[in-house]
């Protein structure tokens, strides 16, 4: 599903380059829940911007269901984005101003979907992260694992075939993180591609393969 060969990024501040990545290269297969580990300044977090397409690579191969991404135009990332990856932040990324299921409903606007066929989705989704009887709360009325679950339901309404989640409990308790986590673990069980960037053990733990980074480099990439 995910094939990335020697991928490498430099940025340029000010006179100086600076290598996030450094021939970075693996393949993740679809249904897979894998977990990318790193201290800050390890590259994992550009790594996951390249693979969610919201930044490219300087050089190196990267497709995603057999789709050259490292050729796509604007245009294009745009549409996979959209379409084929659902972010899962650390902070929420909620829309104050609009309820619980309006937040579920906008990747499905910037799809098309008709309105009717979006609130069901949206409902559906809610349901299904144990949210049904919030859908008409804002999220300054809800708590911050229930904010994730919101998130997590966005995520997945275009049904992606990657879901990126970014630090997911790094805003959350213990026990809120841990039911967080019991529900990725649901929801790769049902076949969801999932990919969690955290600097936890205890969450990478989650996942049944974890990669890890350090100054750009992969340094192990082991199977539980």
């Amino acid at each position: 599903m995910i094939n990335i060969k020697d991928i490498e990024k430099t940025y340029q501040n000010g006179k100086i380059e600076v290598q996030a990545l450094k021939g970075v290269s693996f393949e993740i297969e679809e249904g897979e829940m894998v977990s990318i580990m790193g201290p800050s300044g390890s590259g994992k977090s550009t790594l996951m911007n390249i693979l969610g397409c919201l930044d490219t690579a300087t050089s190196g191969y990267y497709s995603l269901n057999d789709q050259d991404i490292s050729q796509a135009s604007e245009k294009e990332l745009a549409y996979i984005r959209n379409k084929e990856v659902g972010f899962v932040f650390q902070q929420f990324n909620l829309l104050g101003r609009k309820t619980v299921l309006s937040n579920v409903e906008v990747p499905l606007i910037y799809s098309g979907a008709k309105k009717k066929e979006r609130i069901k989705r949206a409902e559906d989704l809610l349901v299904k992260v144990g949210l049904g009887h919030r859908m008409k709360h804002y999220p300054n009325e809800i708590s911050g694992g229930q904010k994730q679950r919101v998130a997590i339901a966005r995520a997945l309404a275009n049904n992606p075939s990657l879901v990126l989640a970014d630090e997911p409990t790094g805003n959350l308790d213990t026990n809120t993180g841990e039911e967080i986590m019991d529900l990725f673990q649901q929801l790769n069980d049902q076949g969801h591609t999932i990919i969690l960037v955290t600097h936890e053990h205890n969450i990478a733990a989650y996942a049944e393969r974890t990669i890890e980074l350090i100054d750009g480099l992969i340094q192990r990439d082991v199977v539980a």
